[in-house]
């Protein structure tokens, strides 16, 4: 078995290992309202109102800051559904039913996470512009790719993935409009 083969068949492993873990568990109502407030956030809305804010109160870099963020965005979009193409892994839901998520998925693959590559390509872009807001935009993409997790459709993997590509392309964004 070469060694990227084990590699991946390492992280496959893990991934199904905490998939069957997460899948059984009964979590809160806080934790099962969260998750799903994280996950409808994640749907588009609030980078589309965090877009909104900037421009409203952004300062002299606002417009600059938003195309950063809608670049990186739009990027990250056209990205995952091709990697989503390609890969063609199928969701934890589709593998194992949940205990209490009961979510359609947006679309039929797993790898990689689309929206934890758009809050991440939105937090860090906008983030990289107003240090300040950094540290809240950064909680609110965890939680949004956490919530794929927990909401069963996503592995560790998918969303791991999707935060690199997403941070990736935030940077690269930014360095190309500032």
């Amino acid at each position: 078995m070469s060694a990227p083969h084990s590699m991946l068949h390492f992280i496959s492993a893990g991934d199904h290992k905490l998939m069957r873990k997460v899948n059984k568990w009964p979590a809160p109502r806080w934790v099962r309202l969260a998750a799903i407030a994280a996950t409808r956030a994640g749907d588009g809305w609030l980078w589309y109102l965090l877009g909104l804010l900037v421009i409203l109160f952004g300062g002299e870099n606002r417009l600059t800051a938003t195309a950063a963020a809608g670049s990186a965005a739009a990027t990250g979009v056209g990205l995952f559904i091709s990697l989503k193409k390609v890969s063609g892994r199928k969701r934890p839901c589709e593998i194992e039913p949940h205990v209490w998520a009961r979510l359609l998925p947006p679309d039929q693959f797993s790898f990689p996470s689309g929206h934890t590559i758009t809050a991440f390509a939105v937090a860090v872009s906008i983030g990289e512009f107003y240090p300040v807001l950094l540290g809240i935009l950064l909680f609110c993409a965890l939680a949004v790719a956490t919530s794929r997790i927990l909401l069963g459709m996503h592995f560790l993997s998918d969303v791991v993935v999707g935060a690199m590509i997403g941070s990736g392309l935030a940077v690269t964004s930014h360095s190309m409009f500032s």
